[in-house]
């Protein structure tokens, strides 16, 4: 990490990061206003931060409180907010020019982002590379490539998947029941079965013992009974899954879905958008378990906060695409390819190293928590990808739903940024250049919150 170069600013250098006096203050309050007034409700607004500037892992207000930020602009902040190197990046290329379509013409950071994610993903095959805006738009994308390609029309997704919320994507998500609600019909032909989630076997199982009954259930049930396999054209899973609770799968889960899919043709596509670029200490997630998918859907962290979503594949499968058959008129664009080539970069210039032991040193303080605190069930999670699952009772493992949101209003009141996942879990991913300092700190304020949650339960 040596050579990446480091904001010099008072937010950046500041030895107390978390300082905050009155939240909402008075600037913050008028600005919420104004966003209730004019901005659609269908934004979720987990609590009252109004943001006026952040380097690194640091946040400042508009009323100047400071946070450490532990979820990373929602998982995007690779390389810390506003890295100086990619803003070096963004604004070289605007002096250049700010946008041509890539869908019509060329320009060489599509091209040699391209070619940087073809070598970046897992496996000897070769890959060719599809650019639109978000996570969303990719998985989009994923859907039509394998529906195009295998000719086939079913789709296999999991309980607990997020995939997006535009229409194609949330057919395959079910983390939640309000991400659906009032908008079906959705697409035809996505069947979902359960996740590998240890900590809560949908079968009463236990792992090893099991050996992972719930790979192997799918094809003895659903594709027996259900749908004929020679009729799907892909699987959708996340290595880990994000929005359902940062669960992770024993590594037999992945290794079997994708035996499974060879066995039939079936597409195996890997949802990386939150578990990508370097987030679990790896470049994808999917290298954790020894696994080549066919596909992978990457947003996020790709660009540090610049819209930006990449769907790599094998390239037979982008060679077969008709001409024409699909396209953006902003996926790929300059500014954004340019912000995504100088990520990549810094993460191969030691930031994807320092973020694996930062992640063992979260993992370590989080597993001493648990051993403190009776409200954390369980403790999972790879590189800076880390959740605490949080219960009423480790017995029932009653989910703490309301404790988890009592966690992150404090923790944000105490100068913490947090976000919750799955019915009752804490999730953590903070820049992955956070700092020992920084993770030590935050987990001090962590253990307060968590201690005075636990004094006001029944």
């Amino acid at each position: 990490m040596e050579n990446l170069t480091v904001s010099s600013d008072d937010l950046a250098t500041s030895e107390a990061p978390c300082f905050v006096t009155e939240v909402p203050g008075p600037k913050a309050r008028k600005l919420i206003e104004q966003d209730h007034e004019f901005v659609s409700h269908s934004y979720i607004k987990e609590y009252a931060l109004a943001i006026h500037r952040a380097r690194g892992a640091v946040v400042e207000d508009v009323d100047g409180n400071r946070y450490l930020d532990l979820m990373g602009g929602v998982g995007v902040a690779t390389l810390g907010h506003s890295p100086p190197e990619v803003v070096e990046a963004i604004k070289a290329q605007a002096d250049r020019f700010l946008h041509i379509c890539g869908t019509d013409f060329y320009y060489s950071s599509f091209s040699s982002l391209a070619q940087t994610l073809a070598e970046l993903a897992p496996g000897p095959a070769k890959k060719m590379v599809y650019f639109g805006n978000s996570g969303t738009e990719v998985v989009e994308a994923a859907i039509k490539l394998a529906r195009h390609y295998t000719r086939r029309p079913h789709l296999l997704a999991f309980h607990g998947a997020f995939h997006g919320r535009t229409m194609g994507s949330l057919s395959l998500t079910s983390s939640k029941v309000g991400q659906r609600r009032g908008f079906a019909p959705f697409l035809p032909g996505v069947h979902h079965v359960p996740y590998a989630n240890c900590y809560r076997c949908p079968y009463g199982l236990k792992y090893p013992s099991c050996e992972v009954h719930c790979a192997d259930v799918i094809e003895r049930s659903l594709l027996s009974s259900m749908v004929p396999p020679d009729e799907v054209a892909a699987i959708f899973v996340e290595p880990i899954q994000g929005e359902g609770g940062y669960v992770v799968p024993p590594p037999e889960f992945h290794q079997k879905l994708r035996a499974m899919a060879d066995r039939h043709g079936i597409l195996l596509v890997a949802d990386e958008v939150q578990s990508g670029m370097g987030r679990t200490g790896k470049m994808f997630a999917m290298e954790h378990f020894e696994v080549v998918p066919d596909a992978i859907c990457s947003a996020k962290g790709l660009s540090s906060g610049v819209p930006l979503g990449a769907l790599i594949s094998r390239a037979e499968y982008m060679t077969d695409w008709n001409r024409g058959s699909h396209g953006s008129t902003f996926g790929g664009n300059p500014v954004s390819c340019e912000a995504a080539l100088a990520t990549i970069k810094g993460l191969r210039n030691g930031v994807l190293e320092h973020g694996a032991r930062m992640g063992a040193r979260l993992a370590s303080h989080l597993e001493a928590l648990k051993e403190k605190h009776p409200l954390i069930g369980d403790v999972r999670g790879m590189g800076l990808m880390q959740g605490i699952e949080l219960v009423r009772d480790r017995t029932t493992l009653e989910p703490a739903d309301a404790e988890a949101d009592q966690v992150v209003q404090i923790g944000f009141k105490r100068g913490i940024l947090l976000l919750p996942c799955g019915e009752s879990v804490i999730r953590f991913s903070p820049p992955l250049v956070i700092t020992e300092q920084q993770i030590d700190r935050a987990m001090e304020i962590l253990d307060e919150v968590l201690g005075e949650v636990e004094k006001t339960m029944v």
